[in-house]
């Protein structure tokens, strides 16, 4: 199983397999018919104060992405139940973010490939 991050606002592509919105808001412009997801997963999506605390600064990445890992960790069922839905297949995780590399994606990205390596 591949898991690989994209933004919502790309285009669907046949390699992105089992597609999971991570962001706990609908993402603005988005219509739910058209965005070809499989699943949502709002509550793996970082919480609304942790989000809120970031604010999208690079400069406090490092201490959200431990806080995140931190949430993470309480919703240990909730990473089975995706893990589950997925059946293998690989996954792309779809975010709204605009900045590519500091946002909760690639945390989530790196949390959920320890799981499934250790499946291998």
């Amino acid at each position: 199983m591949r898991i690989k991050t994209k933004r919502i606002y790309d285009p669907p592509a046949e390699d992105d397999g089992f597609r999971v919105l991570i962001d706990r808001l609908w993402p603005r412009g988005v219509r739910k018919d058209a965005a070809g997801i499989d699943h949502w997963a709002k509550d793996l999506a970082p919480s609304t104060e942790l989000r809120q605390w970031f604010n999208h600064d690079p400069s406090r990445f490092d201490a959200f992405a431990d806080r995140y890992r931190a949430e993470l960790a309480d919703r240990r069922g909730l990473i089975d139940e995706l893990l589950a839905a997925a059946r293998g297949r690989d996954m792309t995780l779809l975010y709204a973010a605009k900045d590519t590399v500091h946002n909760h994606a690639p945390v989530l990205r790196a949390y959920l490939t320890q799981f499934t390596s250790n499946k291998r």
